[in-house]
């Protein structure tokens, strides 16, 4: 119904994307400048001169050379598989970084800057990086596809465990920093079944991952990537608007791009419309896609691990074209 909150899965780029560029526009951040200008982890290999030329737009247009995520964390550094700015390695390794990097130049965590910057003066109320009692009454239980072996639905699972321990230290989830999820994994992991919780990652909100919401949340988004005849203060400028939806790095030369936290197809010589898909657990499936040129964009999510064709099928009978995106 209206109230119920989907995973949104990597339609969570998009949004951080926007976000980030506001802190762009304020001078917070600068799009070419290294991200180890701003912040440096940990948790990167030492020995890897190409993580210092990464860059803020490297990290919206997947040109970091980084991985998408790697499968130990915990004891695993982060490196570059190949030459940032050279090529398109999609990447949530890399907007996770960045959501950091954000974190240490405002001194607030991810949803709270989300909340500043985006849902709280679009509408988007119901929204979350994290976890929120809205979110715990209205979360749809996600289906893996037939004759699919069942996942985890991990994020569904987590917060609930890590609930009562935000409660305990009287510190809401979403004001969780990365300082937070250092101190609070020992108690997280002795609550939860192993290998749940493997690095203080696990229990933070995720820029590229860990959106939850309403469909009509994401329209309201949508609606604010358009051309509009007077922009509010809280937008990102309009300058920096049409960045996002320029072509940044080709994906399919001549037809697919990377813009700025968009993917952007070619409809004709004039025309490119912006998309981005979704999909968690095996379990949820979610896709976007807009035309800027008429204003009008539509937001698909599913909870089910066959939920790609669902889609499909309802952007093809809106729109009448079969994108190219669906064949990424």
């Amino acid at each position: 119904d209206a109230d119920s909150v989907f995973e949104c899965a990597s339609l969570s780029k998009p949004v951080f994307a926007y976000v980030a560029l506001k802190l762009v526009d304020t001078g917070v951040l600068q799009l070419d400048r290294a991200l180890a200008h701003y912040h440096r982890p940990d948790y990167l290999a030492k020995d890897d001169p190409r993580l210092d030329r990464i860059t803020v737009r490297d990290v919206l247009r997947h040109s970091s050379g980084l991985p998408n995520w790697r499968e130990h964390p915990d004891r695993e550094p982060l490196r570059t598989l190949a030459e940032p700015g050279k090529g398109v390695n999609y990447s949530g390794e890399a907007f996770y970084w960045l959501q950091l990097v954000a974190e240490q130049a405002t001194g607030e965590s991810l949803d709270q800057l989300a909340l500043r910057h985006l849902f709280e003066p679009a509408g988007m109320r119901a929204s979350t990086y994290t976890w929120s009692a809205h979110a715990a009454r209205h979360s749809v239980i996600g289906e893996p596809a037939p004759g699919a072996t069942p996942t985890v639905q991990t994020f569904h699972r987590q917060w609930s465990l890590l609930q009562p321990i935000a409660e305990a230290r009287g510190k809401p989830l979403r004001e969780w920093t990365w300082n937070d999820g250092v101190r609070a994994l020992p108690q997280a992991q002795a609550a939860a079944p192993a290998g749940m919780f493997v690095w203080p990652g696990d229990l933070l909100a995720n820029s590229a991952a860990s959106l939850r919401g309403p469909v009509q949340d994401y329209a309201r988004f949508i609606a604010h990537v358009m051309a509009r005849p007077t922009r509010q203060c809280w937008e990102i400028g309009e300058d920096t608007r049409q960045a996002m939806l320029t072509p940044q790095m080709p994906l399919r030369e001549g037809w697919l791009d990377k813009g700025l936290g968009w993917n952007l197809e070619r409809i004709d010589a004039n025309t490119r419309w912006f998309f981005h898909g979704g999909a968690n657990a095996g379990r949820y499936k979610t896709f976007t896609v807009g035309d800027p040129g008429r204003r009008r964009g539509l937001v698909v999510m599913t909870n089910g691990g066959g939920g790609t064709g669902v889609y499909q099928r309802v952007i093809r009978a809106a729109t009448g074209r079969d994108l190219l995106a669906f064949d990424l």
